[in-house]
């Protein structure tokens, strides 16, 4: 099978959406399939023997660290060599409106699939009176495709309830062996508390920007005796949150990958995750792999990975003690720590890439299947 990949994001960018697709184009190679990828430029031209086709973009004025980058006619003679059985468009906003309009020209069957919640993010941004709109735009776009993917149940009933069609699942996927509690050391932890590894270590890995609602963490850090925070990651909310979380002892670690980010993980004594805008959180199941617990609000994707008092911690979002009092509970009580540890790590044992993948190639057929019927 060949797939041409449209995305708005792509490596050497590091982010949940970048994570799912690298692992993603890496297993499709693996299991025989093709896959061109069509994104904004990043300096790289293959990845795990697929083909990456980068077009020059410019960074969005609220997000520099996103590129948009425009659809061109070079695009066509891109698919006209590599002719793909089917067209997969991530995030569909503007090379995503390319991947449509190619698929409908050159009759090629199309999948979407929506990672990233628009609708809530605009309130964080003082747009919410648009939320209506957003809804409508993306209703006007993922309704052209034969398929819409999502990656949890709660979102799976949002886009439905907004009149989104024909919408299923894609399973969640974790590296459980990067992601591995052994990894837990006490030099990590000295890095991460700025030389007081002794401390209660509260961790955050993610994006730093408004709608994740980091600035949320600072009661918690302050209820902790002694606590310390680790914020890895960066964006474009990061100069504010400096300047929220200053006289406090938090460190801006930076971006961390790999073994580093693993290890981060797993020598840490709880992942405090506040946003309430998750489609999914791929960060909350590598936390899980690692090996640390999960403190995270009960909103959006979020219950589908975490159940609150066998894996990890959920909190009210709208309570403003919810989790406060959620970790201290974990920090006062070293066997029920010690208890989600174990079932964190065995529920990200279920949801590995390959699985995941596997499932991705079942909905890829089914909708060519569909496709050749519906020609014949």
């Amino acid at each position: 099978m060949r797939i041409a990949l449209f995305t708005e994001t792509f490596l050497p960018k590091v982010d949940g959406i970048v994570t799912r697709l690298s692992h993603t184009v890496d297993h499709l190679q693996r299991m025989g399939d093709q896959v061109l990828v069509i994104s904004p430029d990043g300096g790289l031209n293959e990845y795990r023997g697929a083909k990456i086709y980068g077009i020059p973009g410019f960074p969005l004025p609220l997000y520099p660290e996103l590129k948009l980058a425009l659809p061109r006619p070079a695009i066509r003679q891109e698919l006209a060599a590599f002719q793909p059985d089917l067209i997969h468009i991530v995030n569909p906003a503007v090379l995503g409106l390319g991947g449509l309009y190619y698929a409908k020209s050159l009759d090629v069957p199309l999948v979407a699939s929506y990672h990233t919640h628009l609708p809530k993010y605009l309130e964080h941004y003082g747009l919410g009176m648009l939320e209506g709109v957003m809804w409508e735009l993306l209703k006007a776009v993922h309704n052209q495709a034969q398929l819409n993917l999502c990656t949890s149940t709660a979102m799976q009933e949002a886009l439905t309830s907004h009149g989104i069609e024909r919408v299923e699942v894609w399973q969640k996927g974790v590296d459980t062996e990067l992601f591995h509690p052994s990894l837990a050391s006490r030099e990590v932890r000295s890095h991460l508390s700025q030389g007081h590894p002794d401390s209660p270590i509260l961790l955050y890995v993610g994006r730093l920007s408004a709608e994740k609602e980091i600035d949320r963490i600072k009661p918690v850090l302050e209820a902790i005796p002694d606590a310390r925070l680790a914020l890895v990651g960066d964006g474009p909310y990061r100069a504010d949150l400096e300047k929220h979380f200053a006289g406090t002892a938090t460190h801006f670690v930076g971006y961390l990958t790999g073994r580093d980010l693993a290890a981060a993980f797993a020598s840490a004594d709880a992942f405090i995750f506040p946003s309430r805008t998750e489609t999914l959180g791929l960060v909350l199941l590598e936390a899980m792999a690692a090996g640390c617990p999960v403190i995270a609000a009960n909103a959006g994707g979020i219950p589908d990975i975490v159940t609150d008092g066998v894996n990890g911690y959920l909190f009210d979002p709208a309570d403003e003690q919810g989790a406060i009092t959620a970790t201290q509970r974990l920090l006062a009580n070293p066997q029920e720590r010690a208890t989600l540890r174990q079932n964190a790590r065995q529920e990200a044992e279920r949801w590995g890439w390959a699985a995941a993948t596997r499932q991705l190639q079942g909905f890829y057929h089914a909708v060519l299947e569909r496709s050749l019927l519906s020609a014949a």
